[in-house]
């Protein structure tokens, strides 16, 4: 994403924008990883991987990006719950450390894991 400067412009690559995401993400309780979908089958991806279950999609017009994540959980934890605080985590991360406004985050959750 290019972001116009007052001496010229900055570009933030998208794997920054990912690992940022995945980062916060993952450290927000309740959340066993990032999920990837393959063949119908849903994997938890190791922390090397974090940014495979992230995808930022650039709106230019407005100069804000939205943000959909996939998640995977720990079995017994309130999803809305848990959802609400990676939304605020993954926007304040981002914002903060990037200084590209969020549009909007989504989450979605693809498993549900038991045990450790």
């Amino acid at each position: 994403m290019r972001i116009a400067a007052a001496n010229g412009d900055v570009k933030i690559a998208d794997d920054v924008f990912l690992s940022i995401c995945g980062h916060a993400a993952t450290n927000c309780f309740g959340v066993k990883g990032m999920a990837s979908r393959g063949d119908g089958i849903v994997r938890l991806l190791r922390k090397d991987n974090l940014s495979k279950g992230v995808k930022i999609i650039p709106c230019e017009s407005e100069g804000k990006i939205a943000i959909e994540l996939h998640i995977a959980v720990e079995y017994g934890v309130n999803l809305p719950a848990v959802c609400e605080s990676i939304i605020s985590e993954v926007r304040y991360n981002v914002e903060r450390l990037t200084g590209v406004p969020v549009g909007s985050v989504d989450v979605f959750v693809d498993s549900v894991h038991c045990g450790p």
